[in-house]
């Protein structure tokens, strides 16, 4: 099957999730809305199982993918990581399948999350991948957190200590998934995210670290002395 066909199957299935629970949606009205046989559907998925496991990995990816792009999307360190968390929480908030995957809550209108295998692999290489284990809410603080720490120690960036980036990146991700739990008022997430990280220094600066400037725009880095 040509890639286009099988994303117009997951864009089919994810469309009737959002309108039925997962265990009233029908191949046969998936096959149709994608415009393909009910037996294209089978060959592609190997069953209804196969399709939930592989539009819950095309989430996963969405996800991550989303992830990508806030880190890459502006040259200071904070706002790249106010970006993820941003980011982590609007997807969260606007797909149910990210936000079952980001806190372990599946409820009864969704597709069972995948733990393991199927005992045949499948002939089509994506569909392999997606019966592949997804990851557990921990697997996906560890992925977010390495991505961003990659990121963020990019060649031009001039850090002082991996450790201590690697545990602001960590502490963002946490912030965010709390967001994603017990949501905060509209336009929130970036004034928690700024103030978690006035004292994790992920950006450039000269010297040891030091207690931020009190009301400084430039919060979180080191306050200079004045040269002499």
């Amino acid at each position: 099957m040509m890639p286009a066909a099988r994303e117009s199957l997951l864009d089919a299935a994810f469309t009737a999730l959002t309108r039925r629970p997962w265990s009233a949606v029908r191949m046969v009205d998936v096959a149709a809305a994608a415009g393909v046989s009910r037996q294209t559907l089978y060959n592609e998925f190997g069953g209804k199982d196969g399709l939930a496991r592989a539009l819950v990995r095309r989430e996963a990816d969405g996800y991550l993918a989303g992830i990508e792009r806030a880190l890459a999307g502006s040259s200071d360190a904070r706002d790249r990581l106010t970006a993820t968390a941003e980011w982590t929480t609007a997807v969260a908030r606007d797909n149910a399948l990210v936000r079952a995957m980001l806190t372990g809550c599946w409820s009864e209108r969704l597709p069972t999350p995948p733990s393991a295998a199927p005992t045949l692999a499948s002939a089509v290489p994506a569909q392999r991948r997606a019966d592949a284990p997804l990851p557990t809410p921990g697997d996906f603080v560890a992925i977010v957190r390495d991505r961003a720490v990659a990121a963020l120690s990019a060649p031009g960036a001039h850090l002082t200590d991996p450790a201590e980036l690697a545990r602001a990146c960590e502490l963002v991700v946490r912030l965010a998934l709390s967001c994603v739990a017990a949501p905060p008022a509209e336009g929130a997430v970036a004034p928690l995210i700024h103030g978690a990280l006035r004292r994790h220094p992920v950006g450039p600066h000269r010297g040891g670290y030091e207690a931020p400037c009190d009301g400084t725009p430039g919060a979180g880095f080191q306050c200079a002395e004045p040269e002499s």
